[in-house]
């Protein structure tokens, strides 16, 4: 049965196969990406919360990407992500597709049982997916980007164990060159704990031609958990890798830790392009003792991020992070679209 919506039929299809030679051919907005002008993007919320707390399915390592080896698992990331792509559409607004492997690198695969061979298989087959369900929904109005997920090493909420600059660039160019043999528009490395990782995942995607975008996670102080400020980070970064990103996020971590670091704004503020807050506004630690799910106010978080974007004139990729879902990115573009101007804004 075939829907109105081209979402609604995306995720009727069953799951691809595999990989084919399609999803090889070169990437549609790397050499451009859209979000970097003034239009509206939308992106999903918390995948993995999602799938662990509503879903009720068991995702060890917080692996994602291991759904992948089953039809009905790809079957519900498909569902997932189309029904994201949903609210984008309702609003006109353009999509960011962010790929469910952000533990497809090798230090948490292994755990996991995959060879080397097996965790690129996986890492082309995310791409693939979502390629197929940018086919139904791509338009010149509202473009959908792939962007490939990459996460650190280590522990998001810690620095003790984050690799250095060169390491990370070894560690890191593994997934990133496979990503960049895909169709894959660009990566975008999330929930990143520190400045010297970070700086080894541009060096890599530099290295590969790839376009990409660091999301680093703060503490409720407003600071990453290695101690420096986002200011300081993102300076560093860029100092170390001749601005080679092409834009700054911040993500898991709720408005409320770091929006008072931004009032002071400057040059580096206005290299922040993204945001996928949490819902709770509870601290990293707190968060991992808590038994349940803590949704937050999705209206709040929604007014919450309207705020930001009055303060951030280049914020142009919203979404969620843990804890979020459908009703919280719902809330973000309500209360977000008649900010942008061509959403309906001044």
């Amino acid at each position: 049965m075939l829907f109105p919506d081209p979402a609604r039929n995306m995720a009727m299809r069953p799951p691809t196969a595999g990989p084919t030679a399609k999803e090889f051919d070169l990437a549609k907005y790397r050499n451009a990406l859209p979000q970097l002008g003034d239009d509206l993007f939308l992106t999903d919320g918390g995948l993995e919360t999602t799938l662990i707390f509503h879903d009720g399915l068991d995702l060890p390592e917080f692996a994602a990407f291991d759904l992948l080896k089953h039809t009905e698992g790809t079957a519900r990331l498909r569902a997932y992500f189309c029904d994201y792509a949903e609210i984008a559409k309702q609003h006109g607004a353009g999509f960011i597709l962010e790929s469910p492997t952000w533990r497809a690198s090798s230090s948490w695969a292994t755990r996991l049982g995959y060879t080397r061979e097996t965790l690129a298989d996986a890492n082309r087959a995310a791409i693939s997916l979502l390629q197929e369900i940018r086919e139904d929904l791509d338009t010149v109005a509202a473009p959908v980007v792939i962007s490939g997920c990459i996460g650190p090493q280590g522990d998001s909420y810690g620095a003790n164990d984050a690799l250095s600059a060169s390491a990370a660039e070894t560690y890191h160019s593994e997934q990133i060159e496979i990503l960049a043999d895909t169709a894959a528009d660009m990566v975008a490395a999330v929930t990143m704990p520190c400045t010297e990782e970070a700086i080894g995942i541009v060096r890599a995607a530099a290295r590969a031609g790839m376009p990409v975008a660091i999301s680093f996670t703060v503490e409720t102080d407003g600071r990453l958990p290695s101690g420096e400020t986002l200011r300081e980070a993102i300076g560093q970064v860029d100092a170390a890798t001749s601005s080679y990103p092409s834009y700054y996020m911040i993500n898991c971590a709720h408005p409320t830790h770091f929006e008072s670091t931004l009032a002071g704004g400057g040059a580096w503020v206005e290299r922040i392009r993204g945001l996928r807050a949490n819902a709770s506004s509870l601290s990293h630690a707190e968060l991992d003792e808590a038994p349940e799910l803590d949704p937050g106010d999705p209206d709040e978080l929604g007014i919450q991020y309207a705020a930001l974007k009055k303060r951030l004139s280049h914020l142009t990729v919203l979404g969620g992070c843990c804890g979020t879902d459908l009703r919280h990115v719902a809330r973000i573009a309500e209360a977000c679209a008649p900010l942008f101007r061509n959403r309906g804004g001044s």
